[in-house]
C-alpha cells in the first residue's frame, strides 16, 4: 500500500503538541488591522487548540503527526 501524503495546506498551518492536541494561530493579524479594536488584535495574538469536532478532519490530513 503506498504512503498517505500529508496535507501541505494543515501542516503549515497546525501543529501537534502534547498528547495529541493540535494547536493553531488565530487568523486576521496580517493586513487591513486599522478597522479592528485593540481587543481583538491582543485575542488574535494568542494561539488555541483544534476543537474536538474538528479532530477528526485534522487527523485525517495530517496522518504521521499523531
Amino acid at each position: 500500500m503506498p504512503k498517505m501524503k500529508t496535507h501541505s495546506g494543515a501542516k503549515k498551518r497546525f501543529k501537534v503538541v502534547g498528547k495529541a492536541k493540535v494547536k493553531y494561530k488565530k487568523p486576521g493579524q496580517r493586513h487591513l488591522l486599522i478597522g479592528d479594536s485593540g481587543n481583538k488584535s491582543r485575542l488574535a495574538r494568542k494561539s488555541v487548540m483544534v476543537t474536538r469536532a474538528d479532530m477528526k478532519a485534522i487527523k485525517k490530513m495530517m496522518p504521521y503527526s499523531f
